[in-house]
């Protein structure tokens, strides 16, 4: 049987600048997040990120190598487990039933990018926000992210609305799930547009409430009659 090793006095030292290297690498993901959600990728420079982390670029470049390497890496943190909730959501989906109803389907898809995305964990409100821009802006690193990190768990679930549907066209479903991509984007945008038309009265921060409306309004919608 091997014995460990004796601690040494450098193993402490070296503890630690591994805790300060991954500390330095949060704080620039986090700061970039922020930056990003309220400015886009386009109008944020990593001088800008580097001097609000207080970080120098030489950090930056050894952690990202670039400004489309950090987004890359926030994406992987923050997305991987949104797209992995609703892919478990959509099994419970068929657990349950062999031909699960339309509106758990919309809610396995919608329920975690606007639950788990208001959490601090997955990065909150600035990552919601970051992800409703990035769906709208044209630059190719942003259709790229959004490609790589939700296309596989977009698709299964296209293939089960249609699925759901089965009297409907490809085609229709396939428009129908562009339009309600928009509705999830503008709601988790959260633009405030809404709040000063109805004085307050609705409020798209609140997720629950959000939810309680989207599905049914987005079921009538793929099941009204196909574009003739």
């Amino acid at each position: 049987m091997v014995k460990p090793r004796p601690k040494t006095a450098a193993a402490a030292p070296r503890a630690n600048k591994a805790a300060a290297t991954q500390s330095v690498r949060e704080r620039i993901l986090e700061v970039a997040e922020r930056l990003f959600a309220e400015h886009g990728m386009s109008g944020v420079g990593l001088r800008a990120i580097s001097a609000e982390a207080q970080v120098n670029l030489a950090s930056i470049a050894y952690h990202f190598g670039s400004k489309d390497g950090l987004l890359e890496a926030l994406f992987a943190q923050r997305a991987e487990p949104i797209a992995q909730e609703r892919l478990r959501l959509l099994a419970q989906c068929y657990e349950a039933s062999a031909k699960p109803n339309l509106e758990d389907i919309l809610d396995a898809f919608l329920r975690p990018a606007l639950v788990l995305g208001v959490q601090p964990q997955f990065g909150g409100p600035a990552f919601v926000k970051l992800r409703a821009r990035l769906a709208t802006e044209p630059e190719a690193l942003s259709r790229k992210i959004l490609s790589k990190a939700f296309d596989l768990s977009s698709r299964k679930f296209i293939d089960a609305i249609a699925d759901a549907l089965p009297e409907m066209p490809r085609a229709e479903v396939e428009w129908r799930f562009h339009f309600m991509l928009g509705a999830m984007f503008y709601t988790m945008a959260d633009s405030g547009r809404i709040q000063a038309l109805t004085k307050g009265r609705i409020d798209p921060g609140n997720v629950k409430s959000a939810l309680r409306h989207m599905i049914p309004f987005l079921a009538a919608g793929f099941r009204s009659a196909a574009v003739p």
